[in-house]
C-alpha cells in the first residue's frame, strides 16, 4: 500500500490530503486546513495534525507532494521526507475532475484571487490549460468588508448577508428600462453598486459585495465554457462554501446554459489534485 501526501500552501491557510493506494483501489484520507502566519509554520502545523489524527507515522509516508503560493519557503525535507513541488494548475484541474467525476470541464479556483482552467481526462492523465484569472476573489470580499462597512471575517459578513435587499445597491436592467422585450432577463444585474442607496444597510451592502464578487467570477467562468464549447464548470477553493456566493452560480445557470458544478470537498479541490500527481508524470 502506497500513502501520498498533498500539501497545497495558500497565503492564509495550509490544507493537507492523504491518498492511499493499494493495486486500482484508492482511498482518501480526510483533508484538513490550518491556518497560520508563515508558510513553513503552516506546514509543520497541518503536518503533525494530519499524521496524529490519522495515525500516520514517517515509515507510512511513500511521498509527499506540495503546491501552492507558498510551497517556494519549503526548501528542505519535511522531517526526513522529501518534498516534490507540482504544479498549482495542474493540482487545480486534477483536483475539479477528480471531485466532480468529469472527464473534461472548465475548473475554476476561488481562493484570494480567480484562476480558471480548462482540464479534459486524456487516459490516465489529465491535461490542464491555464485560461487567465481574475484579482477579484476571497481578498477582495474581505477587503471591501473590511473597508466599507467594518467587518473582517468570512462568518460574520455571511451573518449580514443573510438579512440584504440587492435592490437597495446594485442597477437591474428593470430599473433603466420597461421595454420587457430585451433577449435577456430584465433582473439581470447591470451595474453593481449603480443603485446604492442612502438607506441601504450594512446587511445590504455586504449582500453587494458578494453579489459583485460572485458575478464577476461566473462571467469569466461563462466566457471560458463557451469558448470551450461546453456547459460543465467545477467551482473549487474557499468561496464555495459561502452561501450568499453559492446562490449567485445557482441564479445565473439557467439564463447562460451553464451548469455550475460545486462538488462535495470542493474547497479541499487543489491539495487532492496535487496529491493525484502522484499517478501523473511530474
Amino acid at each position: 500500500m502506497r500513502t501520498v501526501i498533498g500539501i497545497d500552501i495558500g497565503g492564509s491557510t495550509t490544507k493537507i490530503v492523504g491518498i492511499r493506494t493499494e493495486g486500482t483501489h484508492t482511498e482518501l484520507i480526510e483533508p484538513i486546513f490550518v491556518r497560520a502566519t508563515d508558510a513553513i509554520t503552516s506546514v509543520y502545523g497541518a503536518f503533525g495534525k494530519f499524521t496524529m489524527q490519522n495515525n500516520l507515522s514517517l515509515e507510512d509516508i511513500d511521498r509527499v507532494l506540495m503546491t501552492g503560493v507558498g510551497s517556494s519557503f519549503i526548501d528542505k525535507p519535511l522531517y526526513s521526507l522529501r518534498c516534490e513541488k507540482v504544479s498549482e494548475f495542474n493540482s487545480v484541474g486534477n483536483g475539479g475532475l477528480y471531485l466532480s467525476g468529469l472527464d473534461e470541464a472548465i475548473v475554476v479556483s476561488m481562493g484570494t484571487g480567480t484562476a480558471i482552467m480548462y482540464a479534459k481526462r486524456v487516459g490516465e492523465h489529465t491535461e490542464t490549460k491555464y485560461l487567465g484569472g481574475t484579482g477579484v476573489g476571497g481578498g477582495t470580499l474581505l477587503g471591501l468588508s473590511r473597508r466599507m462597512i467594518g467587518v473582517d471575517t468570512i462568518e460574520h459578513l455571511e451573518q449580514l448577508c443573510k438579512g440584504g435587499d440587492l435592490s437597495n445597491v446594485d442597477l437591474r436592467i428593470k430599473d433603466m428600462s420597461s421595454d420587457h422585450t430585451f433577449q435577456i432577463n430584465d433582473e439581470i444585474t447591470a451595474s453593481n453598486f449603480g443603485k446604492l442607496s442612502d438607506m441601504a444597510t450594512q446587511n445590504d451592502i455586504a449582500l453587494g459585495i458578494a453579489n459583485m464578487v460572485g458575478e464577476t467570477i461566473a462571467m469569466l467562468a461563462v466566457f471560458a465554457a463557451r469558448s470551450f464549447g461546453i456547459r460543465d464548470v467545477v467551482l473549487t477553493g474557499n468561496l464555495t462554501a459561502i452561501k450568499a456566493i453559492a446562490e449567485v452560480f445557482e441564479g445565473l445557470e439557467q439564463l447562460f446554459d451553464i451548469r455550475f458544478i460545486i462538488p462535495e470537498r470542493s474547497q479541499f479541490a487543489t491539495v487532492i489534485g496535487a496529491a493525484l500527481c502522484d499517478k501523473e508524470d511530474i
